[in-house]
């Protein structure tokens, strides 16, 4: 297909340039504004990236209108119904779906990475018993290059490979450690006779006082939460990472990075919101009364776990996982908990409300994570440790596939200048 451009014209001075039009396999067009200083003198404006194409991409597909979410192409259901999170993360990084040998050889690679150097493990002594885990994770992630220094080429693709295991393995290993610190218990070595979800659940929940063996409707929520957060597009934290990747860090200080955006509450930190919410309304028979607090614009409360920035209709995340997050319910948790009843009630009344369907606030992915893993036993605090979990995956995808590209060259963004124009120092006793 020929290229497709467009006409921009100053009508202040009267120049003119041609912009290129780019197509990619699916979605809007974008401009190539690249020249358009060089050429025309100016700048764009776009306000927090929300019309901007950052980068070239094959990782994941997002269309916020018609609720599509596709990972190298495959649809996110099918991932969910018919694969598991380590064979969702080849895909991710590789590009395919692997053959059965590749997948096994994979497998044994992230096991064979999964414990964290012993001198590693006092480093968490460095950190207040209380210290919250998403701190910790910064710290020790961000501490990995001075332990793993023998694979930081980052010119090497063998050496990204080889970082890229590494954090995909010891991520759950870091973070049950994390947990384990914040609650006072000795932390737990992997066992790699289990999958990858249920040596997770082994390191957070076992203990050296009596065996442990993860429930397999908990190994299988896992599983699918893990799978449905690995990646998503261009958002804060994977913007994070490449920016950081952009400036030739080390790959342990970017995936640092990411975690740091995506500790932040409007990322990664709206599932625990959402329990917090929950927490604030209390009981069922307050459900009307804070439905009706949420649609007065005069009132701070805001509804948490509704609507989405991408998704204008549903989120296809939501759509599948709320069939497990009710079997999880069933299966694990105390029936009569009043917290999981007031979830599902205000589930009900919120999807039959005329404002919110009317403003397309369906529940998204964020509200039925918080309540499987509270189900599942996780605390609060560890919500967004577990977002981590799944969401390195994608980082390092997206760290991989930046430092491949030719294009690549250190992120500069620039500004609109709005504070004072030139003026002349004066010294003190003329002030």
């Amino acid at each position: 297909m020929a290229d497709k451009t467009l006409t921009l014209k100053n009508n202040g001075n009267g120049k003119s340039t041609e912009l290129r039009l780019i197509s990619g396999t699916e979605g809007p067009d974008v401009m190539d504004i690249s020249s358009l200083y060089r050429e025309m003198g100016i700048f764009t404006y776009d306000p927090v990236f929300v019309a901007t194409a950052s980068c070239h991409s094959s990782i994941t597909y997002i269309d916020g209108d018609e609720g599509i979410l596709r990972y190298r192409g495959y649809p996110i259901e099918q991932l969910a119904r018919s694969s598991n999170f380590l064979e969702v993360a080849y895909l991710l990084l590789y590009g395919e779906l692997p053959s059965e040998s590749q997948f096994n050889e994979f497998q044994e690679i992230i096991r064979y990475h999964t414990m964290i150097k012993e001198t590693l493990k006092s480093f968490f002594d460095g950190f207040h018993y209380d210290a919250h885990p998403m701190g910790i994770m910064v710290g020790v992630v961000g501490s990995l290059s001075a332990f793993y220094h023998d694979s930081l080429d980052i010119h090497n693709p063998r050496h990204r490979e080889i970082s890229a295991h590494r954090m995909i393995a010891k991520m759950p290993t870091i973070a049950a450690a994390s947990y384990k610190h914040n609650i006072g218990e000795p932390f737990m070595y992997p066992r790699n006779d289990l999958d990858y979800c249920g040596n997770f659940l082994h390191m957070m929940f076992a203990t050296p006082c009596e065996d442990y063996e993860p429930d397999p409707i908990a190994v299988k929520a896992m599983n699918l939460l893990f799978i449905l957060h690995a990646d998503h597009e261009q958002n804060a934290s994977n913007s994070t990472v490449r920016l950081s990747g952009s400036s030739q860090a080390n790959p342990f200080a970017c995936i640092a990075a990411g975690i740091a955006s995506l500790w932040g509450p409007a990322h990664g930190g709206a599932n625990e919101a959402v329990l917090n919410m929950l927490q604030e309304i209390g009981d069922v028979s307050q459900i009307d009364k804070y439905i009706a607090k949420a649609k007065d614009k005069d009132d701070s409360f805001r509804l948490m776990g509704f609507g989405h920035r991408v998704y204008k209709n549903f989120d296809p995340r939501a759509t599948i996982i709320r069939e497990v997050c009710h079997e999880v319910l069933e299966k694990l948790a105390d029936s009569n908990n009043p917290m999981f009843e007031l979830a599902r009630r205000l589930e009900e009344v919120a999807l039959e409300d005329d404002y919110f369907v009317e403003r397309k606030l369906y529940p998204n992915v964020d509200f039925y994570s918080g309540i499987i893993y509270r189900a599942l036993g996780i605390r609060n605090n560890m919500f967004t440790v577990m977002f981590a979990i799944a969401r390195t995956v994608g980082w390092v995808a997206h760290w991989m596939e930046m430092m491949s590209d030719p294009e690549q060259r250190i992120g500069r963004p620039r500004q609109i200048y709005t504070g004072a124009g030139e003026r002349d120092y004066v010294p003190f006793s003329k002030r």
